[in-house]
């Protein structure tokens, strides 16, 4: 059975918890994490590129220089694509690169990667956070403690706390997520993942 070191808020190791192996203990599969995780880039992408083609630049109504005569080629207008100041051709246009990913793909995809972090001894458990007032010193401490690499870091919480995620916002390298919305990208972009023991439950009740 699969099993993780856990740690107190002060650093101090606890006791060994057993995960379970049907969430923490699986087959990898890389072509499944890679599609989901492409589709999770595409989703964070906002397509808000435009360009404006020759009939939408303003302008160019009036034929810039006579037909004949002064050496030049013909033109017809100054919004040309060719002319300075004229339409672009084939630029980008607003779009929408959303991919549609099915839950169980996602689920599995995050299971892969937990796994993945588990074998690597890159996961562990946090027994309990208590942070009475907004302040990013308990935060970085407890970084320092549980992650001294100074690698990046995920915190994954049971539920929404938001005296934590105040206190971490100001950490570059410490992403906070609740159990219900993690997902493999979060996971993947974190060298150290941080799992409190109330959070543990419900991940392994949304991914079993």
């Amino acid at each position: 059975m699969a099993s993780v070191k856990s740690f107190k808020q002060d650093g101090s190791t606890g006791s060994d918890v057993a995960l379970n192996e049907s969430v923490f203990d699986i087959e990898p599969n890389v072509g499944l994490v890679h599609q989901v995780t492409m589709a999770l880039l595409n989703n964070k992408r906002q397509g808000n590129a435009e360009t404006k083609v020759r009939k939408e630049v303003r302008g160019g109504g009036r034929k810039p220089f006579k037909q004949k005569g002064t050496g030049n080629a013909r033109q017809g207008s100054t919004r040309e694509p060719h002319m300075r100041g004229g339409g672009v051709v084939f630029g980008p246009h607003k779009r929408s690169y959303r991919t549609a990913v099915p839950l169980k793909m996602k689920r599995k995809a995050l299971c892969c990667v937990l796994t993945d972090r588990v074998r690597s001894e890159q996961l562990c458990v946090l027994e309990s956070l208590e942070i009475a007032e907004t302040k990013t010193k308990p935060m970085v401490d407890l970084c320092e403690k549980l992650s001294p690499e100074g690698r990046d870091t995920l915190l994954v919480t049971a539920a929404i706390q938001e005296s934590v995620v105040a206190s971490g916002k100001n950490i570059d390298r410490l992403t906070v997520r609740t159990a219900t919305d993690v997902n493999a990208l979060d996971v993947l972009s974190a060298r150290r993942v941080i799992v409190m023991q109330d959070a543990l439950t419900v991940l392994e009740n949304r991914l079993s």
